[in-house]
C-alpha cells in the first residue's frame, strides 16, 4: 500500500544554529553544479596540462597540484545532489514526471559522458543520473511498499544489484549513500554523522554536510519550467562544452 506523504513546514534538527541555515534549495543547486564543474574542469581540462598536474605542496604525505585541489573540491557535488533528490522526492506534485525527467536526462547524458572518457561513443560505466534515478526508484519502492518490509528488502536489493552491474557514477556505494540520505532525512545530525562514515574512501565529500545542514528549507528562486530544466540540461551540456574545449587545447 502506497503511503501518502504529508507536507510539513518544519525542519528536520540541524546540527547548525538556526541563524545559519540561510541557504535556499536553489542556492544548493547553484552550490552543487559549481563544485561538479569544478571537478570536470579538472578530470578534463588541468589533468592534461603539465604545469597544473605539478606539485604544489604537500601535506600528509600527499601531493597536491592544482589537478588535486580541484578534483577534492568537487568531491563535494555528489553529496548535496543526493539530498536535493530526497528533497525533490518528498516535495514533487508529480512523482512519475520527476522520475522520468531522471531516466530521459540519464540517456541525454551518456553520449557527452562516454566522449569525457573515452572520446568515443562507448564506454563501460553510465553516468551520474542513472544512479540518481536507480535511487529514485528505491525511494519509490520504500514508500509504496511501507508496510510490507519484505517487498522494500526485494526491491533495494533488485535495484542495488542493478546499480552493480550497471557500473553507474559511484557504483553501489553512490546507491547505499543515496539510501542514507533518505533513511535519515529527518535527522541530519545522524544523516552527516552516518553518511561521512560511508564515505571515508572520499573523505573531502564529507564537507558537503555543512551546506546541507545550512538549508532552509525554502524553494529559492528556481520556479518555472525554464529555470528548473536549466539545471537538468547543465550536465550533459557542461560536459559536451569541456571536450570540445579539450579537443581543441589537446587535440584529444
Amino acid at each position: 500500500m502506497e503511503r501518502t506523504y504529508t507536507m510539513t513546514t518544519q525542519l528536520p534538527a540541524s546540527f547548525l544554529p538556526e541563524k545559519f541555515r540561510v541557504l535556499s534549495g536553489s542556492v544548493l543547486k547553484l552550490i552543487a553544479i559549481t563544485l561538479m564543474l569544478i571537478d570536470h574542469t579538472g578530470v578534463m581540462i588541468l589533468y592534461n596540462y603539465p604545469a597544473t598536474t605539478a606539485t604544489l605542496f604537500s601535506f600528509g604525505g600527499v601531493d597536491y597540484s592544482w589537478y588535486r585541489i580541484f578534483r577534492d573540491i568537487g568531491r563535494a557535488a555528489f553529496p548535496i545532489f543526493c539530498f536535493l533528490l530526497v528533497e525533490g522526492f518528498l516535495h514533487t506534485h508529480n512523482r512519475k514526471k520527476y522520475g522520468l525527467n531522471l531516466f530521459l536526462f540519464a540517456c541525454i547524458s551518456e553520449i557527452p559522458w562516454n566522449f569525457m572518457f573515452t572520446n568515443t561513443w562507448r564506454y563501460e560505466k553510465q553516468n551520474v543520473f542513472f544512479t540518481l534515478f536507480l535511487g529514485y526508484l528505491a525511494f519509490c519502492a520504500l514508500e509504496y511498499f511501507w508496510d510490507n518490509q519484505k517487498m522494500q528488502l526485494v526491491c533495494v536489493l533488485a535495484l542495488l544489484t542493478v546499480s552493480v552491474f550497471l557500473k553507474a557514477d559511484y557504483g553501489w556505494r553512490g546507491f547505499v549513500f543515496l539510501l542514507i540520505m533518505y533513511w535519515f532525512r529527518n535527522d541530519k545530525t545522524a544523516q552527516a554523522i552516518i553518511g561521512s562514515c560511508w564515505l571515508y574512501y572520499e573523505w573531502k565529500a564529507c564537507f558537503a554536510f555543512l551546506s546541507i545542514n545550512m538549508y532552509n528549507g525554502e524553494r529559492g528562486f528556481v520556479k518555472g519550467r525554464f529555470l528548473k530544466y536549466v539545471f537538468y540540461w547543465f550536465y550533459p551540456v557542461h560536459i559536451t562544452i569541456l571536450v570540445i574545449l579539450r579537443k581543441l587545447l589537446f587535440h584529444m
